[in-house]
C-alpha cells in the first residue's frame, strides 16, 4: 500500500488525472497551479505589483469514491489551498465524506462549499473567479463573505450537511445546514474576546457559525433547458445566517439574503447575471482575505486590500452582476460589471456606500487544462462614511484593549484599478 501511495504521489507531478485503486476504492489526485502578475492601483496610494496567487486559486486534493452497488457510492474529498507566490500551503478547503446515488443525488458531511458559491450563480457565472479580476469582494459585485455563507474565494461552511438532488426534468435543488447550537465553533478561529459577536471568519480561512448561533443554512434551485441551439439556466436561492446570543444583545439580527439570476448561451455568446438582496448583514459585512485580495499582502505595513462588496454591519443592501462572453476560437473575450449598494444604517448608524465596477479581459486556452488570462478592472467607490468606517467599523472603539487588530483593508473611499496577466494549469 505504501508503494502505491508513493507511486501515486510521483505520478501526480507528471500526469493528470491520476487514479489509484485499492480494494474497490478509487482515489484521484487533482489540483490547480496558478500564478499571475497583478498591478493594483489605489487612489491616493502607491501602485503595488507582485507575482503571486493572491486569490488562492491554487490547490491540490484527493477525491475518493467506492462503488457500493445498486447505484450507491461512498465519496470523500480532502482539499488544501496554496499560494504559488509565497510558498504558503496552509489553507484548508473542502473536507467531507458522503454518499451519492444516481436517482436521488448526493449528501455530504463536513467542511463544504455553500450553494451560493458553486451551485446557483456566484463563482459559476464569473469567468474570472479565483483571479484578481474576480467579481466578489474587492471586485465589488458579488458577496465575498468571510463566514462562508457567501460566494467568496476560500470561504466554506464548517460542521455542515449538504444535499444536492439529481436532475428531474431540468430542475435541481441544493441545500446546506450547519445544525444546532454551535457553542464550540469560534468564527474567528483565534480565541479573541470579540469572537462571540464579530460576523465570523474575519482574517481566517472562512469559518461560519459561532457561540449560541442556532443554525445557518442556504437553499437554492435552478432550471436548465436547451431549445433551438440555445441553453438557458435560471436560478434562485435563500441564505440565513443566524445572529448568536451576544450579537443579539448589541442589536444585531439574523442575516437573510435572497438571490435570483440566469444565464443564456447561444453559439459563441453567453450572457449571465444575478441580483442579491441583503438584510441585516452579519457575514455580508466582511470579506474573506482572498476575496479582498489580502491573502498574501503586497505591502510592508501599508494597507493593500479592499472589500467593496461589504454591507454596513447589521445594515441592508443589494448587489447586482452582469457578464457577457464571446468565444473566438480558443479565446474567450469577457466584459462584465455591476454594483454594490450598502444602505445607510446598521448598529453603528453608518452612512450609505456604493461601488460600481467594470472588467474587460480575455481567457486563452492553450489546451483543455492550461490557460492564459488577463485584463483590467476598475472600481468606483462612492463613500459617504467618515474616515475609517466601512469594514473597519468592526474594530473596537479607540483605546479598547481586547487583542483585536483591525483588518488591513484600504478605506472604502478609494477607487481601485487592477491590471493582471496570469497562467493556470488544472490537473
Amino acid at each position: 500500500m505504501k508503494k502505491k501511495l508513493i507511486a501515486l504521489a510521483v505520478a501526480g507531478a507528471l500526469a493528470a488525472p491520476v487514479v489509484a485503486s485499492a480494494q474497490g476504492t478509487n482515489v484521484t489526485l487533482f489540483g490547480r497551479a496558478q500564478a499571475e502578475y497583478s498591478l493594483v492601483d489605489f487612489a491616493g496610494q502607491p501602485s503595488q505589483g507582485a507575482l503571486q496567487d493572491n486569490s488562492r486559486s491554487s490547490r491540490w486534493g484527493l477525491q475518493v469514491t467506492e462503488d457500493l452497488g445498486n447505484g450507491l457510492k461512498a465519496n470523500a474529498r480532502l482539499e488544501f489551498g496554496l499560494n504559488t507566490g509565497s510558498g504558503s500551503a496552509t489553507t484548508p478547503r473542502e473536507q467531507w465524506v458522503g454518499l451519492s446515488h444516481s436517482h436521488w443525488g448526493d449528501i455530504r458531511f463536513g467542511r463544504l462549499q455553500s450553494p451560493f458559491k458553486d451551485f446557483a450563480g456566484g463563482m459559476t457565472i464569473d469567468p474570472f473567479a479565483y483571479t484578481t479580476l474576480q467579481a466578489n469582494g474587492a471586485g465589488g459585485t458579488m458577496s465575498g463573505a468571510a463566514n462562508g455563507m457567501g460566494s467568496g474565494a476560500n470561504t466554506f461552511v464548517n460542521s455542515a450537511i449538504r444535499y444536492d438532488s439529481a436532475s428531474i426534468e431540468g430542475f435541481t435543488f441544493s441545500g446546506i445546514l450547519m445544525p444546532g447550537d454551535a457553542n464550540s465553533l469560534n468564527p474567528l478561529q483565534d480565541g479573541s474576546l470579540l469572537s462571540g459577536f464579530l460576523p465570523g471568519g474575519l482574517g481566517s480561512n472562512g469559518n461560519t457559525g459561532g457561540r449560541n448561533g442556532e443554525f445557518d443554512g442556504q437553499a437554492a434551485a435552478k432550471y436548465h433547458a436547451d431549445f433551438m441551439g440555445m441553453g438557458l439556466d435560471i436560478f434562485g436561492g435563500y441564505s440565513r445566517d443566524n445572529a448568536n446570543g451576544i450579537q443579539k444583545s448589541i442589536g444585531l439580527r439574523t442575516e437573510e439574503i435572497w438571490r435570483v439570476g440566469a444565464s443564456w448561451a447561444w453559439e459563441n455568446f453567453k450572457l449571465s447575471g444575478q441580483y442579491e438582496d441583503v438584510n441585516n448583514a452579519l457575514g455580508a459585512a466582511t470579506c474573506s482575505t482572498a476575496a479582498s485580495l489580502t491573502a498574501n499582502p503586497l505591502d510592508s505595513g501599508l494597507v493593500s486590500g479592499q472589500c467593496n462588496s461589504a454591507m454596513n454591519w447589521g445594515g441592508d443592501g443589494n448587489l447586482w452582476f452582469a457578464s457577457a462572453q464571446y468565444r473566438l476560437g480558443s479565446t474567450t473575450l469577457v466584459a462584465q460589471g455591476g454594483m454594490t449598494k450598502a444602505h445607510a444604517g446598521g448598529v453603528n448608524a453608518a452612512g450609505s456606500r456604493k461601488a460600481d465596477s467594470f472588467t474587460v479581459g480575455a481567457i486563452h486556452n492553450l489546451s483543455k487544462r492550461t490557460s492564459l488570462f488577463g485584463g483590467y478592472q476598475h472600481v468606483y467607490v462612492t463613500d459617504n462614511n467618515p474616515a475609517g468606517s466601512g469594514v473597519n467599523d468592526l474594530a473596537p472603539a479607540p483605546g479598547a484593549t481586547v487583542g483585536y487588530t483591525a483588518p488591513n483593508y484600504v478605506a472604502p473611499g478609494s477607487n481601485r484599478s487592477t491590471f493582471t496577466i496570469g497562467l493556470r494549469h488544472n490537473f
